[in-house]
């Protein structure tokens, strides 16, 4: 009953949000660029890296999965639009979304006022924090920062991302090797050609139990605090209100905390993944 009510409670927040713009087409103006793009084409497309388990993901079958995933297709539900969800690096999301190749973006991208001065953001959605993953045999002499930080340790973490600014400042003595995907990441530590992964905690956390038999290992809890938003384009405030409402409509009917029960408490997904 809470999830029904929940999502109708969002269908109409949509409607009325949706009806604010046509009023204002009507009476001459564009004040809603992106949102006028939307429903003119009745599709939503979302950027997303969709290799970020369990927020996005992609199965063996090429089907794009996760926390954001879910979230994405009930915003395109309150907007009475289909989704599309375009797959893209992560390092380029946000130049793409400036582009206008994507109408927002939804893949793991934490706050940060360097990105907010050029998108707008909604959220946090969820709180995420840094950690890292290492061979479970490594784990001891990773278990504090002094250790990490020295010339002779290697790491591995995602180009463009908070974890390669995390890196660069607190351990600059370390060697920082930088990739596409979190997939090529995790493979090198899973092949021994680096000593450790930074990433989000739940990406480290998913990777431990995603491969069993590579006795992988990462912290109980993470180090840093981030928060987890939703990017749209400057310059169209009707979309910022509207997916404002929408997310909040979805925390305070609990469909939220049903979604996160869904994909951080029940594993099973993880046998979908290649």
């Amino acid at each position: 009953m809470r999830r029904a009510s929940g999502l109708l409670a969002m269908l109409v927040a949509a409607g009325l949000v949706a009806g604010s713009a046509q009023f204002a087409m009507a009476a001459g103006g564009t004040v809603s660029p992106v949102l006028d793009r939307i429903q003119a084409k009745k599709e939503l497309v979302v950027g997303t890296a969709a290799d970020m388990p369990p927020l996005n993901m992609t199965t063996k079958e090429g089907q794009i999965i996760g926390l954001e995933v879910d979230i994405a297709s009930l915003f395109a539900g309150g907007m009475g639009v289909k989704l599309t969800l375009k797959q893209v690096k992560f390092s380029d999301l946000l130049p793409a979304l400036e582009a206008g190749q994507v109408d927002m973006v939804i893949s793991g991208m934490t706050i940060l006022p360097e990105r907010n001065l050029k998108s707008a953001f909604v959220g946090p959605y969820f709180a995420s924090g840094k950690s890292i993953l290492t061979k479970a045999a490594n784990a001891d002499a990773l278990s504090d920062s002094s250790k990490i930080n020295n010339p002779d340790k290697v790491l591995v973490t995602l180009k463009g991302s908070t974890s390669q600014l995390f890196v660069e400042r607190v351990f600059p003595k370390a060697k920082l090797v930088l990739t596409d995907d979190y997939d090529q990441a995790v493979a090198m530590v899973r092949d021994e050609k680096v000593q450790a992964m930074v990433a989000d905690y739940p990406i480290c956390q998913v990777s431990v139990f995603r491969y069993p038999d590579a006795k992988l290992a990462t912290l109980k809890n993470p180090i840093s605090y981030e928060p987890l938003g939703i990017a749209l384009p400057a310059g169209d405030p009707l979309l910022v209100n509207l997916v404002q409402n929408m997310l909040s409509t979805l925390e305070k009917s609990g469909e939220l905390e049903l979604l996160m029960q869904k994909w951080f408490k029940d594993p099973s997904w993880v046998k979908s993944l290649p």
